[in-house]
């Protein structure tokens, strides 16, 4: 059994200092009956999750998890879009009032979506790894689009960054990589180590 992912909303970074527009890219993805938004963040306005969403027959209260990639508002701002969902994060998830303490590294939400840890860009990172038909997916934001950038710029600890895009790259099967804001993108010789 795999997984289907879709991208709902591109994300992007724009104006002179790159942070005067900013949009996370949003993800989903599907297997069976677990339904996952993930990074339902900074986007320009709500309908830009919701009405992909509902093209394929989904409601907000469908959802059964959310994953937050990392605490920042620009990844986290739509959490509550639904109301039904778990929302994990580096280390519990939570619904209502329940707070679940986990560890992400290899939790799975469904036998092909799996969590792992990543810290970098913040020391709370995690990504999750998707199999698909078509290979190995992973969102995350290790990568801000195609380009890197080489240094993350907020990066607290800059070697995580790139041991753990070292081992992202490693992953067997990886196919594509959905960075946290921009188009997902197949990695090469080019992909910022």
């Amino acid at each position: 059994m795999t997984a289907e992912i879709r991208i709902l909303s591109e994300g992007y970074l724009s104006g002179p200092d790159a942070l005067d527009r900013v949009a996370s890219t949003v993800g989903f993805a599907r297997e069976g009956d677990v339904l996952v938004v993930i990074d339902p963040g900074l986007v320009p306005g709500q309908d830009a999750i919701l009405h992909p969403l509902a093209e394929m027959g989904i409601g907000p209260g469908d959802i059964t998890d959310v994953v937050l990639s990392h605490h920042h508002p620009d990844h986290t701002l739509n959490a509550g879009l639904f109301p039904k969902a778990r929302v994990h994060d580096h280390w519990a998830w939570y619904r209502d009032d329940q707070w679940v303490d986990r560890e992400a590294e290899g939790f799975e939400l469904s036998p092909s979506i799996r969590l792992i840890e990543t810290p970098g860009h913040s020391p709370q990172d995690i990504t999750t790894v998707v199999e698909t038909e078509d290979g190995l997916v992973v969102f995350t934001h290790l990568w801000w689009n195609a380009d890197g950038p080489d240094e993350d710029p907020y990066a607290l600890e800059p070697e995580l960054v790139h041991q753990n895009r070292a081992r992202v790259l490693a992953l067997p099967g990886l196919r594509t990589i959905v960075p946290g804001h921009g188009a997902p993108f197949e990695p090469g010789p080019s992909t910022p180590p």
